[in-house]
């Protein structure tokens, strides 16, 4: 098997689509993430996994805390946007979007997500090119998206899709 099989297979299982902040006190950083998921209800703990050469890997690494925005169908663009080569910084990137900062993390919270989780890392592992943060959730912001009803944006097959 080589890793473009591996990757095709993959691409077949359907993935929520989140963007992940982190703010360094100079500036913010974010990405387009799609190996989010929950691990735990009680304590609630989640995990996320980077490519362990990203400068998101190395600001988790430094700041212990992250915050995770869900996607909902609306957001291709801003998906598309955070995980672009060379993107600017998270600021910029959100600067036509309502937001505000999370209160435990620091970082940015996107009003239209659909759901926003703000973490803090518990356990850190390595796992191939990738490494695994498990991290305790501290704090549920409140926004917009996760009232209006709407949709979540999902990867598959290699792309951005709604459920409909």
């Amino acid at each position: 098997m080589n890793p473009g099989e591996f990757l095709e297979t993959m691409a077949r299982l359907p993935t929520g689509v989140t963007v992940v902040t982190v703010s360094d006190e100079l500036d913010d950083i974010g990405s387009t993430v799609s190996a989010f998921a929950s691990i735990s209800a009680e304590p609630p703990i989640v995990m996320l996994s980077v490519i362990r050469t990203s400068y998101l890997c190395e600001v988790i690494d430094l700041r212990g805390r992250f915050a995770v925005n869900v996607l909902g169908e609306r957001h291709r663009a801003i998906a598309g946007r955070f995980a672009a080569e060379g993107r600017p910084s998270a600021r910029l990137l959100v600067a036509a979007e309502a937001h505000h900062r999370g209160e435990h993390s620091g970082a940015l919270i996107l009003d239209s997500a659909i759901a926003a989780l703000e973490c803090s890392v518990s356990q850190r592992v390595e796992a191939g090119d990738h490494i695994v943060y498990l991290a305790e959730v501290e704090g549920l912001p409140d926004v917009e998206g996760a009232r209006a009803g709407t949709s979540p944006l999902i990867r598959y097959g290699g792309r951005y899709r709604g459920l409909r």
